[in-house]
């Protein structure tokens, strides 16, 4: 699929997809209500499919995969409490610091080899008031990111999430976890979201990256935990009104963009084979599992490659000194591989 009004390769994020037509035209005819009344038919279609999907009770619509986490940390924690979560994790890296300012959480880092943590590591994080001295904050939640954005897409295995969640529900912690790119990690581990999130208690999605659609993410959890969880979206600026023409382009995405992710993942496999055998260039091949890339150059190089890329009509990201992600999505075709493929090999 292609379907985008520009002549460049443009692999900076699939966060960058535009709807498509067929899409554009679901969310003109979408029949709308007021959602903060709780009376838009469409949000209502959309957080019913998305439960049933997922195996839980109910789910909430919200503007944005940061807001959904932000929610879901504010309605498992109290402010002194502490959460759990991998090192290079998006709530840590890319959230603005909201644990702390919106819930008044610390943070207790696992470290996690290509984004993923272990359950030994995530039990002895886990710190509790009780037997401290009154030293201690209260871990209360524990939170997992599947796929992980900083692992380079890497997915975790079914048996590691249930550990993590039964070692985070023994130390009487809530589960939460980050699955913004969830579908991801569901076709590339071969797995069923609903037995993937079944232990957990809250699962945040995001339908604006490899989905295709243009805004809005997902809460879900049981009926009382999304009923706080709506509390806390008026609190913090997310009730939106006729919002059903959004929660449009999320159905549309559910019906027709979720198996296609496949193709994304061929994809990124392909590129990454192919500049892991330049001259310059390594890949962590393992950890190329979804529709992510992540390309180590040497110490210092990465804004200058990413600036030659640019001159070849292909835009990529550094995600630091040394290091670039490419990331496929559904407006990038086989030629747009190649191309890409053909402008690594120009900036040697």
């Amino acid at each position: 699929m292609h379907e985008h009004p520009s002549n460049r390769v443009d692999l900076r994020s699939d966060t960058i997809t535009q709807p498509t037509s067929a899409m554009r035209e679901r969310m003109a005819t979408a029949e709308v209500g007021d959602d903060v009344l709780g009376d838009d038919p469409t949000v209502i279609e959309l957080q019913n499919r998305i439960a049933e999907i997922f195996g839980k009770e109910a789910s909430l619509f919200v503007p944005s995969g940061t807001m959904s986490n932000a929610i879901a940390i504010r309605a498992h924690t109290n402010p002194g409490d502490e959460i759990v979560t991998e090192a290079t994790s998006h709530i840590y890296i890319y959230e603005g610091g909201g644990y702390a300012a919106l819930s008044g959480c610390s943070i207790a880092l696992v470290p996690g080899r290509a984004g993923l943590m272990e359950p030994a590591d995530v039990q002895k994080a886990i710190r509790k008031v009780d037997g401290s001295f009154g030293h201690f904050p209260n871990g209360s939640l524990v939170c997992v990111e599947n796929s992980s954005n900083r692992g380079g897409g890497s997915c975790y295995s079914q048996e590691v999430l249930d550990e993590i969640a039964h070692i985070a529900h023994a130390n009487d912690c809530a589960a939460h976890m980050d699955g913004a790119r969830i579908f991801n990690a569901a076709i590339a581990t071969k797995t069923d979201v609903a037995r993937m999130v079944r232990d957990y208690d809250s699962i945040s999605i995001c339908l604006s990256k490899g989905l295709g659609a243009p805004v809005g993410s997902m809460l879900i959890g049981d009926s009382e935990f999304i009923a706080l969880a709506h509390r806390w979206r008026k609190m913090f600026g997310g009730g939106m009104r006729q919002a059903g023409i959004l929660a449009a382009a999320g159905l549309f995405a559910l019906d027709h963009n979720v198996e296609r992710l496949e193709e994304d993942h061929i994809r990124a496999k392909r590129l990454a084979a192919a500049v892991n055998e330049m001259l310059g260039f390594s890949v962590d091949l393992d950890s190329v599992q979804s529709n992510m890339v992540y390309i180590s150059t040497a110490e210092g190089e990465a804004q200058a490659v990413v600036d030659r890329l640019a001159n070849h009509g292909v835009d990529t990201l550094t995600i630091d000194e040394s290091t670039i992600r490419a990331v496929i999505h559904l407006h990038i075709t086989d030629q747009d591989i190649e191309r890409a493929i053909t402008a690594f090999e120009s900036t040697i």
